[in-house]
Parts: C-alpha cells; structure tokens; sequence
C-alpha cells in the first residue's frame, strides 16, 4: 500500500552553510583538486572534480578542450562516432584523455558502439553509462557486464537517489554513481512523472552509502550558481555534474541565434522533444518527452564561467576554515533557511556582465 515518508527532504535552496573560524588568510591557500583511487577499477584519478554533462550540446571535444586545462572532466556525449573519436584522439585530444568519459546507453548497438570506440582509442580509462531510470534490472545488469568485459576502466553509472541503489551499482561493478532525478534545468521528469527526491538529502544519504563501500558520488543536477557546487560538495559529492551553468557559452554546440540584437544559443534535456527528433526520429509512442528546450543568452568563453567556478568553492572554504577540498564535507554544518537571496534587484550575470557577441558576428559587424 502507498506510504508517506514523514522526514524532511532538502534542496539546495533550503540551506545555507554556516561559517566557521578560519586559519586561512586568502583564498589562493585553497586547493580545490581531489585524489581518487576508484573502488572496482582501482585506477587513480587526480583533478578538479568537476563534470561537463553528457548532453549534445554541453558534452563537446571544444568544452574538453578547455575544461581540461583546469584538470576538469567532461562526459561526452554519446552521439559522437567512432570515427570521430579517433580523430579527436589523435589530434588535439591526444593529451587530455583522463580528463574525459565516454558516454553510452545500455541498449545491444549501444554496447556494441562503445567496444569500438575503446579498441579504436583504448587509452580511455572512464566510462559514464547513463539512463534515467537507474532502478531497472537491465541497466543492473549492463553494469555487471561493463565491468566484466573492462576490468580497469572506472565506470560513472546512474542516475539513482537512494541509499540501497547506490549500494547496489557499486557492488555490481560501478565506481561512481551519478545522484539526480528531476532537478536539471531542463529536465520535466517531475512534472511529467510525479518521481523524484530533494537533490541536497540525495547526495548526503547516497553519499553516505557509497563512501561506505569505498565508492565515490557524483551530483548531478541542481545547481544554480556556484555556491549550490559548494553546497554539494560540502554535503560530501566527490564531484559535481554541471549542464545549464555550462549551457550557452561559445564552446557549447549548437547554432547561434540572433533576436533583436541579442544573441542566444539553443539547450535541451536529453529526452525533450529536440533530442528525441534529432536522435530518434521522434517521441515514441509509448512514452512522453522529459525535457525542455529553452534559449540561453550567449555568454562568450567558457573559461571565465569555470574560472569563477573555482573561485566561488575557494571562498567556500575559506568561509568554514577547509585548506582542500576534501576538508569541507568534515567543516560544513547547514543550516535550515526560508530565504538564501536578497532579490531587491533583478539577477545580474557576474560573468561576463556585458552583452556578448559571437566571434563570426563580430567580425561582420566590425567588417561593415
């Protein structure tokens, strides 16, 4: 029969992080990057723990390209082929694949793909296998058989909410589990399904599970700004998965759109009508779209965005006395709020305040 589970489930914005006294005298005393030595794969993993989502749109060879630089990770979307794999690989790829995971379903061509592309660049050592239902047997199973077939590669799998799946994936073989249903940016699952769960107490119960076992958690979904990144992390997620606050920058694919005079790219959920059209020739008809499809004003570079990024989790740390990362989860206490913004004035971008205009149309403009 159905049941209400009485206890209160957070968000991020129900919370705050208390500040602490603090032996730290800037913030350049913070180091922001983890080490990591996976639980199944036993490979080693050093870095800012940071992920671009798997999302067309997010998940690109550019968007690697320069989070790699500050030693993030991006999860590349899985409609890349195998062609195209081998000649990012091999060209301007060729340094930076720890930095990068290779994105799969878990359908048989879905498989099938993802044993091309390890033989064709076998250098790669991480894979995220992602649906939204984490619950079903199925994907269970493709775990099991990942981990059987690649023994050393380190497995991100999700997306689960609760203790006793994120328990379950990792002894299946994953190592980290991606913790989210229904909180993206574009991600209608709630509305369409009623299903989901508060994404602060689903990374501090998954959290919890995992690190019992000696695996690691990713958040994703959520986040708003920089300080709900600290929020997760101080909440114990070993790395933050990051779509919307990525979306709309010049790395980002996608066309370029001009509305009287300001400029927008387009960014969709994974299973919104756009993506299901591109990729499947439609919504199925026994299922509906999850997902929205939104224009997100142009905002130029994506590295001042990752840039400010880092500097909000530096601060964080400073604010609660952690000298690394890894201290912030043992120096964070939250605390229950009714409001964590003033909102007398309108949201301004901190990043790139100023209206910004593509590089081609630029240089058109410059031209005329």
């Amino acid at each position: 029969m159905p049941f209400i589970e009485n206890e209160m489930k957070l968000d991020f914005k129900d919370v705050l992080i208390r500040p602490k006294r603090s032996a730290l005298a800037s913030r350049s005393q913070v180091s922001i990057e983890r080490e990591f030595i996976f639980p199944n794969s036993k490979q080693k993993w050093s870095g800012v723990p940071i992920i671009a989502a798997n999302m067309d749109t997010i998940g690109t060879f550019e968007v690697a390209a320069v989070l790699a630089k500050r030693k993030c990770i991006t999860a590349m979307h899985k409609h890349y082929t195998v062609d195209d794999w081998k000649e990012w690989a091999a060209g301007p790829g060729k340094d930076i694949t720890q930095y990068v995971a290779v994105s799969t379903g878990i359908l048989g061509k879905d498989m099938e793909k993802l044993d091309e592309i390890l033989t064709a660049v076998p250098v790669l050592k991480m894979i995220c296998i992602d649906v939204a239902n984490g619950y079903s047997e199925a994907f269970v199973q493709c775990i099991r058989d990942v981990r059987k077939k690649y023994p050393d590669v380190t497995i991100m799998a999700g997306n689960v909410v609760t203790k006793e799946m994120t328990e379950e994936l990792i002894f299946s073989g994953a190592d980290i589990i991606k913790v989210g249903i229904g909180p993206g940016s574009v991600c209608t699952t709630r509305k369409q399904t009623g299903v989901g769960y508060p994404q602060l107490s689903a990374v501090l119960e998954c959290a919890d599970a995992a690190h019992g076992l000696g695996g690691r958690i990713v958040s994703d979904g959520g986040c708003t700004c920089p300080g709900d990144v600290a929020k997760a992390m101080g909440a114990d997620a070993d790395f933050v998965m990051l779509g919307g606050m990525l979306a709309g920058h010049e790395e980002c694919a996608g066309e370029t759109i001009e509305v009287n005079g300001e400029y927008f790219k387009v960014f969709y959920g994974m299973s919104s009508d756009t993506a299901m059209k591109k990729h499947s020739g439609g919504v199925a008809e026994y299922r509906s779209s999850e997902g929205k499809t939104v224009k997100v004003p142009y905002r130029g570079p994506i590295d001042e965005t990752i840039r400010d990024l880092c500097g909000g989790l530096r601060s964080a740390c400073t604010y609660v006395g952690a000298a690394t990362l890894k201290e912030l989860p043992k120096k964070t206490t939250f605390i229950r709020v009714t409001q964590q913004l003033n909102t007398v004035f309108t949201e301004s971008t901190k990043v790139n305040p100023t209206v910004q205009v593509p590089p081609a149309k630029k240089q058109k403009t410059d031209a005329a």
